[in-house]
């Protein structure tokens, strides 16, 4: 690579359970030589969603185990606290390795907004080596036809609590505005839980929200070309100032001290279980946020006599379930489950899932 070539970042913003994860991996999976870092705004207190892309074996990691700064993931907060104090030393350990990277993945969370993080691109030290390749906003089809905007509107609510950025009381569509008017490109997913009328209804609702050039294309289950996605060159950092949301803060009204509102608002509560049946534990979990206040369970679940492993998502009561890759010899066969809610009973929830074992069912 050229030492005075920009790299190029594209930046992946979407409510909670619109298909980031499904569409970062899809694009690491199809590098073809590509050299990307991939930086991931963690939620939860495993490091779940870094975990699955690190495991993709796609160049994530090598014989040794994960390469050093091959994959940044950023703790769980706001975007405004990582943009400050994580994405800048983050940035800075990228631009040192310019030569060993092509491009640069960044996943933010649930709801941070796209517009300070392309900002700070405009930081001198960033922008001299860096650009923003393209902001691509994901939406949940289906959501939004149903005017929910996301899967699960009540953890969205909870998630958007904890960002001081965010007018709390806002309507989900203004946020969900606010994520289209930094969009270079918008991908819609779900496709195969919508009709084609609903396809079209979202599709007019985001034309009204993005520029004429903004293109408009669908990935099924994260699957889409590589070109449409990557080397879209937007520059997006030379003209985010022109695109003005519903939340915009003057450099007088956000102070250090806002950040003292409550991040509290999720309760996560982390299990361990040795091998389990798969079906006994989509049942069980099904259960448990049918009777939990339950936004989001992430995990991997060993099954017995699989030499893969499982991941497990749920955002409210959907499931989804895929192998990633097989166990390593170095590594116990354990289920680790995360789970995102509100006010929860971490005794019965463990409690639910006793007899699970395998065998035991």
């Amino acid at each position: 690579m050229n030492t005075h070539q920009k790299i190029p970042a594209t930046i992946v913003t979407g409510f909670l359970g619109s298909g980031k994860t499904t569409l970062l991996r899809h694009i690491l999976a199809n590098a073809n030589g590509r050299r990307i870092a991939v930086i991931v705004n963690e939620f939860g207190e495993l490091g779940i969603d870094g975990d699955i892309l690190r495991g993709c074996g796609i160049g994530c990691e090598d014989e040794a185990g994960a390469q050093s700064g091959q994959l940044y993931e950023l703790a769980n907060g706001c975007m405004c606290c990582t943009v400050q104090e994580e994405f800048y030393p983050v940035m800075r350990k990228l631009i040192e390795r310019r030569d060993e990277i092509d491009h640069i993945l960044i996943e933010t969370s649930g709801l941070a907004l796209p517009k300070p993080l392309v900002q700070a691109f405009n930081w001198p030290e960033i922008k001299n080596a860096c650009t923003v390749d393209a902001v691509i906003t994901v939406v949940d089809v289906p959501a939004t036809a149903a005017g929910q905007f996301a899967a699960n509107p009540a953890a969205v609510d909870a998630q958007r609590k904890q960002d001081p950025n965010l007018d709390h009381e806002s309507p989900l569509h203004e946020l969900f505005e606010d994520q289209l008017i930094s969009a270079d490109l918008v991908v819609l997913t779900k496709l195969d839980q919508a009709s084609a009328a609903e396809r079209a209804q979202v599709e007019a609702i985001v034309r009204e929200e993005v520029p004429a050039q903004v293109k408009i294309v669908a990935a099924s289950h994260g699957q889409i070309d590589l070109d449409v996605v990557l080397g879209l060159s937007s520059a997006s950092e030379d003209s985010i100032h022109e695109r003005v949301g519903h939340h915009e803060h003057g450099e007088d009204d956000h102070h250090h001290d806002e950040h003292d509102h409550d991040h509290d608002v999720f309760d996560s509560v982390v299990v361990q279980l040795p091998e389990v049946e798969r079906e006994a534990l989509l049942a069980q979990l099904a259960a448990i946020v049918a009777e939990h206040t339950v936004y989001r369970i992430k995990g991997f679940v060993a099954l017995p006599d699989k030499p893969m492993r499982l991941v497990v998502h749920g955002v409210g009561k959907r499931f989804d379930s895929y192998f990633d890759r097989r166990w390593r010899e170095d590594e116990a066969r354990q289920t680790h489950l995360v789970f995102i809610g509100h006010d929860l009973e971490e005794g019965a929830i463990r409690a639910a899932l006793d007899g699970l074992t395998a065998g035991a069912c």
